[in-house]
């Protein structure tokens, strides 16, 4: 489920304005909430709050228009504020916008972690409604799991196995599982997941295309705190200290985003320099110091940038925060092709790759990634 939404890295949106890859967020004042007539409470910000499927079915749903869903387990943060903007662009005025707050018990190990989880429904309910949202779904374990944990789950497969799949076993299998319930009893035409959590948004794309469920999904880039750390309801946990650590997730990604763009630079460069030239004559006309790129590194540079590199400039970051007096503890780093989240090889010359982290700081364990793209896509 999702957690959080980023703009590319680089600098950050003022908070409230809508992701920088889709339309201008519609304000939750400038629409009439198409759930005036549902049997529930509404918030300050006009959603209504249902807490049962029955209340779900018996939100009216104006002809024609269409319904978009952001799906959390709550806790909710500006990187969800995103998420619903972005749903409300997409319904328009006269659509529906619902998002669902349920902390699923089948997407954790172990119960101390499910406990632990923060559950803040009041104010969930009043930034949801403020972001654009006319209803919030928030059911029960009962209500969703009436039989108690359900004997048929959707299974994620080998790709659900991999990076957070291997740390947390099972994950995946619960995450599909309400996705695929929370989609049947919402029956949106849209459903909106935030880039942060890679993986997921790449597997409920996959088990929505092969087992034809005929909803479009949408991801929406990561939100990032001025300094850089992406938003998760995880932070909260985090020390001063340790997010001072923490902040070597987000400085690893942009240094490998960084030295990709620096090798693509070069190779570009060497394309500009007439084969027949001396290569040492056309880089001191373009003004470029030996020290920065010698001719030698110029005709080595392969196109784009090698992914060897790319992810030794990560590594070195994240070298230097295992050092810390709060140190550290990577779990992953790995640079995947985002179609299966296989490795990509050292060989890639050109096409999409995402660069993943997960690592301890403390007892908090966080995520984050960075889409790249190597060369010239073919």
């Amino acid at each position: 489920m999702s957690t959080a939404p980023a703009p590319a890295p680089g600098p950050n949106p003022k908070p409230g304005s809508a992701p920088a890859s889709g339309p201008t967020a519609t304000s939750a004042s400038a629409h009439t909430p198409a759930s005036a007539h549902a049997p529930a409470s509404a918030s300050p910000g006009g959603a209504a709050l249902l807490r049962t499927a029955a209340e779900l079915d018996a939100l009216r749903r104006p002809a024609g228009a269409r319904r978009a869903v952001v799906m959390t387990m709550g806790a909710l943060h500006e990187g969800h504020a995103t998420l619903i903007r972005a749903a409300r662009a997409a319904a328009g005025p006269a659509g529906q916008v619902v998002v669902t707050v349920f902390v699923n018990p089948l997407q954790f190990g172990e119960a101390a972690d499910l406990d632990r989880y923060p559950r803040t429904l009041d104010a969930d309910l009043a930034l949801a409604g403020l972001s654009g949202a006319d209803a919030v779904f928030a059911p029960s374990v009962d209500e969703v799991y009436p039989g108690g944990e359900p004997q048929v789950r959707i299974t994620a497969g080998p790709m659900g196995e991999r990076l957070e799949g291997a740390a947390r076993p099972g994950h995946f299998d619960g995450m599909l599982t309400v996705v695929a319930k929370l989609l049947h009893l919402t029956r949106p035409d849209e459903a909106f997941f935030g880039q942060k959590d890679a993986q997921q948004l790449a597997l409920i794309r996959r088990m929505v295309r092969d087992l034809n469920f005929g909803v479009g999904i949408t991801g929406v880039p990561t939100v990032r705190d001025p300094d850089g750390l992406a938003l998760s309801s995880r932070n909260r946990f985090l020390s001063p200290e340790e997010r001072h650590t923490a902040l070597a997730l987000p400085r690893a990604l942009f240094a490998a985003r960084d030295r990709l763009a620096a090798q693509q630079a070069l190779h570009e460069r060497a394309q500009a320099t007439a084969a027949s030239a001396d290569r040492a004559a056309g880089l001191t006309a373009l003004g470029e110091s030996r020290a920065a790129a010698d001719a030698q590194a110029v005709a080595l540079a392969r196109p784009g940038g090698g992914p060897a590199a790319v992810r030794a400039a990560a590594q070195l970051v994240l070298a230097d925060a295992a050092r810390e007096r709060q140190p550290l503890v990577l779990d992953y780093l790995a640079l995947v092709d985002p179609s299966d989240f296989t490795e990509i090889p050292d060989d890639r010359e050109s096409g999409e790759a995402i660069l993943a982290i997960a690592a301890r700081v403390g007892a908090t364990r966080l995520i984050d990634n960075i889409p790249l793209t190597f060369g010239a896509l073919t």
